[in-house]
């Protein structure tokens, strides 16, 4: 890990020179043709802080607070339009630097001095820039917002984001100090300081008002059209062999857990935040049941194509004693709403318990690692048997009706007649289109965090994926703007993508039909009775429509 440490340090210096970090040097320097010593320590210190704090905290505070996030980049911008404010008008400095001396005079009587009061000064400026900024992101800073995004926070990605971080500070302190001495003690420079304060004040402002408008993030892809190869040299930079292992090893995909074994005491079901179909139940007040675990998602093509046979399976035995859990795993956030689980609870004519799991502690517990996975539970409590994935409904089935049998009951009902739909038939793997697990990506510009345009290829390969347009990419979808286009070539019978819309009614042009939208799901773009070589091309025609993941059926 030390060496993903050192990378990250690498990233963090190496991010001065992006892009998207040019937005913020107006603001960093305009800070600095004011106050003393200490105040380009505290602008970094500030800087680097928040943007820990934020890049780390963000999703945690949205779950414990009814928190907007872009509240907190409200505030910022306005705090930016308030210095900006003091530097234009000087009659607002005194005021600006009293209030500042009250704010540390609550601190501590031992911060009096004026750099004191410099140092504090900077911070608030810092603490501002760190919330607004969204570098440019390579691997390192993809895989710590997906793992934050996911509240999957341990030490090593706090002590990771922390390296990247401090690698950012070195720059930013170097810059701000020269700024400092180039503005007040240079001859020429200290002349028109006045000029050069007010100027910087309106360039603040003018910033404020473009982070309320979203208009940053324009600017951001602008440089970055000016600037292309930045994003690729940063990639390649995080892209070595080594990197790639350890930032697998630090997302958990190298996990050594054999979830295949069986005969060991089921672990139990923890963390739950809701149940739906029943009371809260336990696996020790169902010992002398059979229990069948069911870890699904409501958005999952595969687990959807199960869950005929586990419904039938619950109303087939439930009278010889078999229990069905489902236990919902969220995959994507807005899956973790009660009102749309008990949506696909009645939309799929589900009637056995459903525990909704959004922090993943009973998955956790489990070690579990797919949708869908089933654990069957004997009437001791030990799990017996474990599938992964689709098919195989008949085995499964035998090994429920062998522990019904051995824990007394007399099984009589025939086995399910329930068609298999597992596909048959190579199709194109199932494609996210979140930063965090993006594949396959295929656009004439790399991908990146945050806003950006895109254009299509001349040829789209076998399954790729394209965007055209203006897109806004986060962890775990991208969001078009109007007009913007998503292109896919495809192998399979059957194509489905999960869509939420801004609000019900909007639409989406799939090749020449126009589909409407209600909720977040998903949705059947294609369908065909055999399996076939073709392309989509997808048209939004509202704003703010997000897409997370394709998948396929033959």
């Amino acid at each position: 890990m030390i060496i993903l440490f050192v990378f990250a340090f690498v990233s963090g210096l190496a991010t001065i020179l992006a892009p998207c970090i040019w937005p913020l040097l107006p603001i960093v320097l305009s800070a600095t043709t004011t106050g003393g010593k200490g105040k380009p320590l505290g602008i970094t210190v500030g800087i680097v802080l928040s943007f820990s704090v934020v890049t780390l905290a963000l999703s945690y505070l949205v779950k414990i607070l009814p928190l907007d996030p872009d509240v907190l980049r409200f505030v910022a911008a306005f705090i930016i339009t308030v210095l900006g404010f003091v530097l234009i008008i000087p009659q607002l400095t005194a005021h600006f630097e009293a209030a500042v001396s009250r704010l540390v005079g609550t601190v501590g009587q031992r911060f009096t001095k004026r750099s004191d009061n410099d140092w504090w000064s900077g911070f608030v400026t810092g603490l501002a820039c760190g919330v607004i900024w969204a570098p440019c992101a390579g691997p390192i800073l993809a895989t710590i917002a997906t793992l934050a995004a996911t509240r999957s926070v341990s030490w090593e990605v706090t002590i990771l984001t922390l390296f990247y971080a401090a690698g950012v500070g070195v720059p930013l302190f170097a810059l701000t100090v020269l700024g400092q001495k180039l503005f007040q003690r240079s001859k020429f420079m200290n002349r028109y300081l006045r000029r050069i304060q007010q100027v910087f004040g309106a360039v603040m402002i003018a910033t404020a008002v473009m982070i309320v408008t979203n208009y940053d993030k324009v600017l951001q892809v602008k440089l970055l059209d000016a600037f292309p190869s930045y994003t690729t040299w940063l990639v390649d930079l995080e892209s070595t062999p080594v990197v790639q292992d350890q930032l697998d090893e630090l997302r958990g995909v190298n996990d050594a857990v054999d979830v295949t074994t069986t005969g060991y005491a089921a672990p139990d079901i923890i963390g739950i935040a809701n149940w739906l179909n029943s009371e809260p139940l336990t696996l020790d007040e169902l010992r002398g049941k059979v229990v069948l675990i069911d870890f699904w998602t409501y958005t999952c093509i595969n687990c959807i194509r199960t869950l005929p046979h586990v419904q039938g399976w619950y109303e087939q035995y439930q009278d010889d004693g078999l229990v069905v859990i489902g236990v919902h795993s969220p995959e994507f956030e807005f899956e973790k709403d009660t009102g749309n689980v008990q949506n696909a609870i009645d939309m799929y004519g589900l009637t056995y318990p459903v525990a909704q799991d959004n922090d993943f502690a009973t998955w956790k517990n489990y070690n579990n690692r797919y949708w869908p996975a089933k654990y069957l539970i004997d009437a001791k409590g030990n799990i017996r048997y474990t599938h992964f994935g689709e098919g195989e409904y008949d085995k499964t089935e035998n090994a429920i009706r062998a522990l019904l049998a051995e824990a007394g009951a007399t099984v009589t009902n025939d086995m399910q007649d329930l068609p298999d739909e597992t596909p048959v038939y190579a199709t194109t793997p199932e494609t996210y289109l979140g930063l965090g697990r993006i594949d396959r990506f295929a656009s004439n510009e790399p991908i990146q965090y945050g806003v950006g345009d895109y254009s299509l290829p001349d040829v789209l390969p076998l399954h790729g994926v394209a965007f055209n347009g203006s897109w806004d990419v986060e962890s775990q979808y991208a969001e078009a703007n109007v007009g913007a286009q998503l292109r896919l070539h495809f192998k399979a019978a059957d194509v489905f993508l999960v869509i939420k819309p801004a609000g019900e009614g909007d639409t989406i042009t799939v090749n020449d039909e126009i589909i409407t939208l209600d909720t977040e799901r998903l949705y059947q773009l294609y369908s065909s009775t055999t399996v076939v070589d073709d392309e989509l091309t997808i048209t939004f025609n509202d704003p703010s429509t997000q897409v997370f993941a394709f998948t396929f059926g033959s």
